[in-house]
């Protein structure tokens, strides 16, 4: 098996807390429960052709933010009789997010050791400056690589093939930590490695693992 040279990170629910969090909150505040929102995506979804993969209309994308915005509220008033406010989404979803400051401090480490550390995302252009505020990619990335500059998105094979040969090394010797088990089937099947992300901790000791037994710390313990 060739050795690990690039370790591609994903972003929502790795970079920062699990989407599931960022979801109820973001709801909450809309006065929207969890399904009816999910529901509403999912209708969207389907008229666009792109079945129950309820990000993908924003994505790829196959509808700009606004136009979105404007069918998912339309979706949640047929389901519910709600009116909600959907203007604005990428700066609501983003605001008061955490970042996952123990994992960022994992790619620092296996920079310094030389590994290509990318940042592989399904990520709506209308976010871009919003993610970027929150981590911000120069000295943390070797290279970013996302599905709305793409045009084809995880689990994909086209977007593996791509940030393989961004980073300029073959398919065996590339990682994919992603919060999606969907994600990270895709990314085996494109002859990568993968680790399903839970926790920092966790995340850092299959790395090492991987890594040939050379460690990888987090938090100042070995992983």
């Amino acid at each position: 098996m060739s050795a690990v040279r690039a370790v591609w990170t994903d972003y929502g629910g790795v970079l920062t807390p699990p989407v599931a969090e960022t979801l109820s909150r973001f709801c909450a505040e809309l006065g929207v429960p969890v399904p009816v929102y999910l529901d509403a995506m999912r209708r969207v979804a389907r008229d666009c052709g792109a079945g129950d993969d309820v990000m993908a209309p924003l994505d790829t994308p196959l509808l700009s933010q606004e136009e979105w915005e404007s069918r998912t509220a339309a979706a949640i008033h047929a389901i519910s009789g709600v009116r909600p406010d959907l203007s604005g989404q990428p700066a609501r979803w983003f605001a008061d997010r955490a970042v996952n400051e123990p994992w960022i401090r994992t790619l620092a480490a296996l920079r310094r050791r030389g590994i290509f550390v990318g940042l592989l995302s399904n990520m709506p252009p209308a976010w871009d400056p919003h993610w970027r505020r929150a981590v911000p990619p120069d000295g943390l990335f070797d290279g970013v690589v996302l599905s709305h500059a793409a045009g084809c998105r995880k689990p994909q094979p086209e977007i593996f093939a791509r940030a393989a040969a961004q980073a300029g090394v073959g398919a065996d010797e590339c990682v994919l930590v992603d919060d999606l088990a969907a994600n990270c089937r895709g990314a085996e099947r494109a002859g990568w490695r993968s680790v399903e992300f839970h926790d920092a901790v966790a995340a850092t000791a299959r790395l090492a693992g991987l890594l040939a037994g050379e460690p990888v710390t987090v938090e100042g313990t070995p992983a």
